[in-house]
């Protein structure tokens, strides 16, 4: 396909978009969908979206984002339920489920007598935070902004890939402030810090942040990373300082010591440094004061780097050399256009287009670039490297995004998918570990949840011709990787979980080995794929745990449904279906494919119509994402339409509550951009997406530098959901699915709809 035809994606957008009063694909964005942590909501401790509102950009280093609590199990450091702000950090995470970690920089600004604790204890101290102005919070994609009620100022924020810049308006005051707390991290404290005052509006310095703080996983995540910065302020650095608490080196420095009452009064009592010019310390503040008139506008911009204060210098002075905040913005807000702008749709509703171009914004986060302008970067062995012929990204939560993430960028962003997998086996080799992370965070080997997914997303990378990476280093490390983390001679681990992730792992080195040359290794692991059937009981005609004996756990009273037995964030049924590379095998197991289909109709005809978190299809978690496809594989595929579109109007919503679990690192919304556009894969690691019934009259997706792919659906409406044929290119297509190498081709495929399923096309 030509560029003309990949500018006609692009005009088609542009219509769309004008026929609404829009003016780009960045207005469509809701950053709230998704925004809170609420347990109470979401009805289970999982809690909801967990997505952040703030100011970012694609791939970006910098989110400026309000904060709303400190602690808690409050990944993103903000849900729109809670009524007080504590300040504006400039790093956050994005859907996570664990204890969060970033939220460092906390800026807050206040008017009034200084406070150096947030004021979660009132007991102790008022506090910095302020109540909000829910009625002028408001965000868009590269801003956000909110008034301070407590002390009448508004605050907006914007965002460079590297950088930060707060714009404020004050009342007028004799004592008006910047304040920013250097200890404060979403999940516990940074355990050491250092701040310099550069010159009269300059200052600059570094956060620690350890286990010992807490953070990822409460600690457990192992990260342990430095967070640099240097910040300029509009006014004068005259009336300025630091405050300083003395913390015992006994204290535990963990989520639950920061969120007591006890941990506030330490802090309570720090000292305060007036005209500090330099200070490291373990728990350091830093403030400066001046007179504003009415509406004064005060200014702050921030370079943020992972590698040095001058890294985080020369990220400012080259992004923002300005005062210019409009003018931030608004490169924020193209940078988002020429990103979203790769998937183009005609059709559905407004609420509907606003949920897809929010959730592709979602999948547009991470794994972000952590390269500073000089190229510089973080190492997995301390030492600072220099960009050679990747990126370096971080924030791969794998367990999550091998399904439906990384699928899509391999479509839309290749080079993302690329760069991660350099990223992995770089980490790998710097740390000596000689294996490849599954839940990777600013270098840390977290080992978070379960499997080998990196395993997949280079068996996947490779099937389709993504090999922009030591293809032998990275085989090494994924038969590594199965060895360690694997079922092995016992044929079996200790869930049904486990057992099934890693022979799907295992099924992925096989195909790598057998791509590579590498017969025998491919023998031994195509034959470890098969451990799936040893966890398999046929007494009670489903998945059950063995002991490390070999003898199986006692059978519950809830059976299948019992939730956790044997099953990591799931139950048995629902972790069943998880044998995506042998659906054949798995079906003679149940009896046969007509077997196989009566148990999956009842999985979804049991699931509640809202989808929130259940014992049936649990959209909330990943373990069924794949699960809807399945009617596809299994001669039905009227059903995989009838089901991805009833998820897609029930389990997303342009509401804060619009995902009924948690976003995972753009998992959840890159299954409804898939999904939504009419394709979704199976299997990652070899080249098949399912084709399902669209949302759109047309989507098109941008498929390479002068390249679309197009699903057209004719005589589409919500009544219409059934496709009746299908024609790619113009032929006739009798398969319900497409090779991801046809979709990158470039071309149309267009789907006749109707309101009632032809049970003759796309059969098996």
């Amino acid at each position: 396909m030509n560029s003309s035809m990949m500018a006609g994606g692009a005009l088609l957008l542009a219509s769309v978009l004008a026929t609404r009063g829009f003016a780009s694909p960045a207005d469509e964005v809701n950053p709230f969908i998704g925004a809170s942590t609420s347990t109470a909501k979401a009805g289970v401790l999982h809690g909801l979206g967990k997505t952040f509102p703030g100011a970012t950009t694609p791939w970006g280093m910098v989110q400026v984002s309000p904060n709303t609590i400190t602690g808690g199990d409050n990944g993103p450091g903000y849900s729109y339920e809670m009524p007080f702000i504590e300040g504006f950090a400039f790093t956050q995470m994005s859907g996570i489920g664990w204890f969060g970690d970033l939220g460092n920089f906390l800026t807050t600004p206040t008017t009034g007598k200084l406070q150096i604790v947030a004021g979660r204890h009132p007991e102790v101290a008022r506090g910095y935070r302020s109540r909000y102005d829910k009625q002028t919070e408001t965000a868009a994609a590269g801003y956000y902004a909110a008034t301070l009620t407590d002390y009448g100022i508004r605050v907006e924020c914007t965002a460079a890939p590297r950088s930060g810049f707060l714009r404020m308006t004050y009342p007028e005051h004799q004592q008006s402030r910047i304040q920013i707390d250097l200890a404060r991290r979403t999940g516990g404290t940074s355990t050491a810090q250092y701040v310099k005052v550069v010159d009269e509006h300059a200052f600059a310095g570094w956060m620690r942040c350890t286990p010992d703080g807490g953070g990822w996983g409460n600690g457990d995540g192992k990260a342990d990373y430095t967070v640099y910065f240097y910040a300029v302020l509009s006014k004068p650095l005259e009336n300025f300082g630091v405050w300083r608490a003395d913390i015992p080196a006994d204290q535990s420095r963990k989520r639950e010591a920061i969120e007591s009452a006890a941990y506030d009064a330490l802090v309570a009592e720090a000292e305060i440094l007036p005209g500090a010019r330099e200070v490291e310390g373990d728990h350091l503040g830093f403030f400066c004061e001046f007179a504003t008139a009415a509406d004064e506008q005060v200014l702050l911009k921030v370079g943020i780097s992972l590698t040095s204060v001058e890294g985080a210098r020369l990220n400012l002075e080259s992004e923002i050399p300005h005062w210019d905040f409009d003018a931030t913005r608004a490169a924020a807000k193209r940078l988002w256009d020429d990103e979203l702008q790769k998937v183009a749709v005609a059709g559905g509703t407004a609420d509907q287009r606003t949920v897809l171009y929010t959730a592709l914004y979602h999948t547009l986060i991470d794994p972000r670039a952590i390269v500073d302008v000089d190229g510089r970067y973080p190492g997995g062995n301390g030492v600072i490297h220099k960009q050679a012929d990747f990126t370096k990204r971080t924030i791969f939560s794998g367990w999550d995004v091998f399904r439906s993430q990384f699928p899509l960028q391999s479509i839309i962003n290749p080079t993302v998918v690329t760069d991660t997998i350099n990223s992995l086996i770089e980490l790998a080799h710097d740390t000596g570990r000689n294996y490849l992370e599954r839940w990777e965070m600013l270098n840390a080997y977290s080992g978070c949840m379960l499997g080998n997914p990196a395993v997949v997303v280079i068996a996947d990378a490779y099937a389709k011709g993504l090999r922009d990476f030591d293809v032998e280093q990275a085989y090494a490390l994924c038969r590594n990787s199965v060895d360690r983390f694997g079922n092995g001679d016992r044929g079996h681990a200790e869930s049904i979980s486990h057992t099934l992730e890693y022979a799907y792992c295992e099924w992925c080195v096989a195909q790598l080995a057998r791509a590579l040359g590498h017969e025998v290794d491919a023998k031994k692991y195509q034959q470890r794929a098969q451990s799936y059937r040893n966890v398999f009981d046929p007494g009670v005609g489903w998945f059950r745990p063995k002991r490390a004996d070999g003898s199986w756990v006692d059978w519950p009273a809830e059976g299948r449904l019992k939730q956790n037995f044997g099953s990591v964030e799931s139950n048995p049924f629902q972790q069943g279906w998880f044998v995506p590379h042998d659906l054949n095998g798995l079906a003679s197991l149940l009896g046969g494919r007509a077997e196989t289909l009566a148990v999956l109709e009842e999985f979804f005809d049991k699931t509640p119509d809202d989808f929130r978190w259940n014992n049936y299809y649990n959209h909330a978690n990943e373990p069924v994402h794949h699960v809807p496809f399945l009617f596809n594989r299994l001669g039905k595929p009227w059903l995989t339409q009838k089901w991805t579109r009833t998820i897609c109007a029930n389990a997303y919503r342009n509401s804060v509550e619009g995902l009924v679990g948690n976003e995972d690192v753009g998992q959840m919304s890159a299954w409804y951009v898939l999904a939504s556009c009419g394709i979704h894969p199976v299997t990652p690691g070899e080249t098949r997406y399912e084709i399902t019934s669209p949302l759109w009259e047309q989507a098109t997706l941008r498929v390479g530098a002068d390249r679309t792919f197009t699903v057209v659906a004719q005589n589409i409406s919500p009544e219409n959901l059934y496709i009746q044929s299908a024609r790619l290119n113009g032929q006739p297509h009798d398969q319900c699915w497409i090779d991801y190498h046809a979709i990158m081709a470039g071309g149309t495929l267009e789907l006749q709809m109707g309101p009632e399923p032809n049970e003759q096309w796309g059969t098996e």
